[in-house]
């Protein structure tokens, strides 16, 4: 782990040279998925420091969506709009994310938790559209950390205790509900579970195209993934809690599932959905079973990819017209007959269409919510309707419809945008032939 660090802190004297970066993080992303060798077991790379599959799998996906938020802001490239700045800023969002998936201390999990919130926060006040965007990197910044503070005082407590942090070694016997309820607040809210999950599309909707990019695809997964660390010493004792939580997720992911019909704004749809998306890896992991840790996982590649693809795809979009409405974004079926198609395979995969991760995480998750409590397909059935739904509601308003006519030119889309399409569907769509290396993580 020590090379990819050092690799990092050896980048910054290249901030000036954004296409030698970029071509840095591509190979960095291929270098850690070939020469790593995961197992079912924690392989441990220093007394703090270990990977196992799930850990390897979410560094992967960091790795290779900071590849293409660097490919996707090509115009901060081209304006020279603080580009030294934002480079720093993807260096530090790396290292910390790397630190939080890799960690096996819970109290270097907490801090690298909470540093990967600086970066976001500069990327939103620096680089979004909107003077609104101040309101939103504090909505963001004062949701997660209201959820936060419990989980430090909870990460003391267990220390006085179990005098180890270590993941794997911690013991308590006197869990109650407070601990309980400090220890996953954190990540539900990071998650976020339905009714906390407001400052999820202000930030999306201010924030820049690589802030949307690593709000949906990482930013997200934290909370998926510290729900999962802390239930392998607080699993028995949440099975008491679980109907309150699958039974908020689901209907709070019906509610947001209306809502989406119902935004006029394409980025808002797209956060609106991720919530949607997220809750149902709330469900599986709740629901404590292999079937749903394993769901969970392909869901959160799955939907890294997908909803980052459906960010990109709204951008070529916002940079053409300036605007994210659906209002003014219609027809783009008659100008931009090839991107149609990307749009129509993202929208598909959003919808969980073979062969996606999607698909795989949902049937996992499907099974394994209907197997802890079967009275759960009404809403589980009306949930992946509505998934179809707004998916389809989100295609055809783009694509189909008249021209506005008040926009007079278009430029055509270009290499890189099709490439950077191109790079989030293939592994989105080809990883389902290796899953069965990656449902071996618990």
């Amino acid at each position: 782990m020590m090379k990819y660090l050092f690799m990092l802190l050896f980048l910054t004297p290249f901030i000036h040279e954004f296409w030698m970066l970029n071509h840095m993080f591509m190979l960095m992303c291929f270098l850690f998925i070939v020469f790593n060798y995961c197992f079912d077991f924690l392989t441990p790379f220093s007394p703090l420091l270990g990977l196992d599959i799930l850990a390897y799998s979410l560094i992967s996906l960091t790795y290779f969506i900071i590849f293409l938020m660097m490919m996707a802001s090509y115009k901060l490239y081209v304006t020279k709009d603080k580009l030294p700045i934002f480079i720093i800023v993807m260096l530090m969002m790396m290292l910390s994310l790397m630190l939080t998936f890799s960690s096996s201390n819970m109290l270097i999990f907490y801090l690298s938790f909470e540093m990967s919130l600086i970066p976001t926060l500069f990327l939103i006040f620096g680089w979004g559209y909107q003077p609104e965007r101040i309101s939103a990197g504090f909505y963001l910044l004062f949701y997660t950390l209201f959820a936060s503070l419990p989980l430090l005082l909870g990460i003391f407590y267990i220390n006085s205790f179990s005098h180890s942090l270590d993941f794997w070694f911690i013991s308590l016997d006197n869990m109650n509900t407070y601990m309980y309820m400090s220890m996953i607040l954190a990540f539900l809210f990071k998650l976020p579970v339905p009714f906390f999950h407001f400052w999820l599309p202000k930030a999306h909707v201010e924030a820049p195209i690589s802030g949307s990019m690593i709000l949906a695809a990482i930013l997200l997964k934290l909370g998926g993934y510290g729900l999962i660390r802390v239930y392998i010493f607080m699993g028995p004792y949440s099975i008491n809690y679980s109907y309150f939580w699958v039974s908020l997720s689901l209907w709070g992911a019906l509610i947001i599932s209306f809502l989406c019909m119902f935004q006029v704004d394409i980025k808002s749809i797209i956060a609106y959905s991720s919530v949607a998306h997220m809750s149902l890896v709330i469900c599986g992991i709740m629901s404590c079973s292999m079937y749903g840790f394993f769901g969970s996982l392909a869901i959160m590649i799955g939907h890294g990819f997908c909803s980052s693809a459906l960010f990109c795809l709204a951008n070529i979009i916002y940079e053409r017209s300036h605007s994210r409405s659906l209002f003014m974004n219609k027809g783009y079926i008659m100008t931009m007959p090839g991107l149609s198609m990307f749009w129509f395979l993202a929208c598909s995969n959003n919808m969980s269409s073979p062969p996606s991760l999607n698909l795989l995480g949902e049937i996992m998750l499907i099974n394994s919510i209907l197997s802890w409590d079967y009275m759960t397909f009404l809403l589980l059935a009306t949930l992946s309707f509505m998934s179809c739904c707004f998916s389809i509601y989100l295609f055809s308003m783009t694509q189909h419809g008249y021209m506005y006519t008040g926009v007079m030119t278009y430029s055509s889309v270009n290499i890189r945008e099709y490439m950077l399409i191109i790079m989030h569907l293939i592994p989105l769509n080809f990883l389902i032939l290796k899953f069965d290396s990656i449902s071996m993580f618990f």
